[in-house]
């Protein structure tokens, strides 16, 4: 069945997260404005710190999105910030469909017709992962446009800054994303994460000649109180600046529950007795993303430590690799200000 415009979708998703948007993402969404009346772009990973893995936000990405298309198709293209939910799939999938809903609602042209929905995306590489989440939905597969990956245009871009631009990044990114990526090379943001990407090439230089690529054990603490969590700021690279979790490298030797309350002393100088932190424990997960770290990979185990109410939060400084320390409101914590995946650490540990 067919629309009035004999389009066969009345609305193509396509998912992702356009770090940055490059000619294949374009392919796609020509491809999907071809099949489709209207489309809808979910950009991933938002409201996340910059980074060298997710170095621009929503805003600049949908302006290279918009400036990519036909000025007469951006009527018909709606965009909109996707969070990710890192370790709970059902409540990432439940996320879309609602934000899905949400614009269909607002923009279907044919209330009294159920609309023709389905995702769009590459058949070979993570968007087919997308593409087989939602059966209810219908899909279209499109090749990938000449092999191209946003992986190594980001390497380039912060390796190489406009000397990229100039050369053979008009062979992968559209015009107005060229001189995009020129403006932005100039502005303190560039510096910023190509100072994180230096930091994270000079570190893992240093493992580079084990035979196999090693895999760190970290821990880090999740203590709540009345409604708070205690953070630490961050006091050099990576995530300089950014809202952590107080935690750390597992000496050797050291059982982890030792490790975690060893890092979390060191950082925050928390004065509750350590019989008083191990019995209010309530229980520990291990956090393994793959990407979670730049710094390689990297499993932490984490431990929910909940105090009893009171109505005077125990002190804290902050010490070692911590800046500072302060309990922060649980409703007050932003994503977008807080390191690694620790903010879905938190999300997950405590249900909020």
């Amino acid at each position: 069945m067919t629309n009035s415009n004999n389009k066969l979708f009345d609305f193509l998703v396509f998912i992702g997260r356009f770090q940055p948007f490059h000619r294949g993402h374009l392919a796609v969404v020509e491809a999907g404005l071809a099949r489709a009346e209207q489309m809808i772009i979910l950009c991933g990973s938002a409201h996340q710190p910059r980074s060298v893995r997710n170095p621009w936000t929503v805003a600049e990405r949908e302006a290279m999105i918009r400036g990519a298309v036909r000025e007469e198709d951006n009527s018909r293209i709606h965009i909109a910030p996707l969070m990710d939910i890192v370790y709970n799939d059902e409540s990432w999938v439940k996320n879309v469909q609602a934000t899905i809903n949400g614009m269909v609602t607002a923009h279907h042209r044919v209330p009294h017709r159920r609309p023709k929905l389905g995702l769009i995306g590459h058949s070979k590489d993570h968007s087919a992962y997308y593409l087989n989440l939602f059966p209810q939905w219908g899909a279209v597969e499109v090749e990938n446009f000449k092999g191209i990956s946003a992986t190594p245009i980001r390497e380039s871009i912060f390796a190489q800054g406009s000397n990229y631009i100039a050369g053979d990044a008009v062979n992968v990114l559209p015009a107005n994303v060229q001189r995009e990526m020129a403006a932005f090379c100039e502005t303190p943001a560039f510096a910023a994460v190509k100072g994180e990407q230096e930091f994270v090439a000079k570190y893992r230089r240093a493992w580079e000649a084990a035979p196999y690529e090693p895999t760190f054990v970290t821990v880090d603490a999740v203590v709540v109180q009345s409604g708070h969590v205690l953070m630490v700021e961050r006091k050099a690279r990576p995530g300089k600046g950014l809202l952590a979790l107080p935690g750390g490298f597992v000496d050797q030797g050291e059982k982890l529950v030792d490790a975690c309350l060893r890092e979390l002393r060191e950082e925050t100088r928390l004065k509750v007795p350590a019989p008083v932190l191990k019995g209010s424990i309530k229980g520990r997960q291990v956090f393994d993303d793959p990407h979670r770290s730049a710094r390689g990979r990297t499993i932490t185990h984490a431990f929910y430590i909940e105090l009893q109410p009171n109505k005077e939060l125990p002190k804290v400084k902050g010490g070692d690799d911590a800046k500072d320390a302060m309990w922060v409101p649980l409703a007050d914590l932003d994503p977008s200000q807080i390191f690694e995946d620790h903010y879905f650490i938190i999300q997950e540990l405590t249900g909020m």
